[in-house]
């Protein structure tokens, strides 16, 4: 399913914001990657890409990471930082059962079916092997949340809209440039299981008591 790639015409302004105005919240998904990854060896495909700040992240823990996404404008920036192809998401490629390492960082909000995009991982993941997606959190983030008091979040009717919106509380960030597609929890958790994966471990972290980003491990079995 090949769609526009709309971060071609902010390319540049999301390099500056992924590495300076927001490397705080990165360095957060990082961290939660990094815990769900763990260490390994061979190559591990990050699908979204983008500019690729997660590469070095990905080769710490011993990774030998490629990445894939629809940007070229995003890629122009990744280049530099890890193998890369511009490419479908939802159609891969990769060869069935030959990867140890899928990830997915920060991008299944830009995507119209994230689960599709899951069950393409869990095709081209070899027994065994390790499927690690960190995205912004289905139940406090979105265009029916609104933030404005990190205190209190304030959640609307929203939630159950799956379509792609522009609605963002803050009026600077990436959503209301791009947009996002909304994965309700339970379609995150049905479409792991669908897709034939087993989910091991689901974490979440934030910057105050509400959280702000969920990652989930899952392995394809053996």
């Amino acid at each position: 399913m090949t769609t526009t790639p709309a971060y071609d015409a902010i390319a540049d302004w999301y390099e500056r914001f992924a590495t300076e105005t927001s490397a705080d919240y990165m360095d957060r998904a990082r961290r939660q990657l990094a815990d769900l990854l763990g260490a390994g060896s061979g190559r591990c495909l990050d699908l979204c890409c983008g500019t690729g700040v997660h590469a070095a992240e990905l080769r710490r823990l011993g990774w030998d990471p490629l990445g894939v996404d629809l940007s070229g404008g995003q890629l122009r920036h990744a280049r530099a930082r890890l193998p890369v192809a511009r490419g479908d998401v939802t159609a891969l490629p990769v060869a069935d059962a030959s990867l140890p390492a899928v990830t997915c960082v920060l991008g299944h909000t830009d995507l119209p079916d994230y689960p599709a995009v899951i069950a393409e991982a869990a095709r081209v993941l070899a027994p065994g092997g390790r499927f690690v997606h960190v995205g912004v959190h289905p139940c406090f983030t979105g265009a029916f949340a609104d933030r404005s008091d990190p205190q209190r979040i304030v959640i609307d009717g929203g939630y159950a809209v799956r379509d792609r919106s522009f609605r963002a509380w803050s009026p600077e960030g990436v959503r209301a440039r791009v947009g996002a597609w909304h994965v309700p929890l339970a379609d995150l958790l049905n479409a792991v299981t669908t897709a034939g994966l087993t989910l091991t471990r689901v974490t979440e972290s934030g910057s105050g008591p509400v959280p702000d980003i969920l990652a989930l491990h899952a392995t394809r079995p053996r």
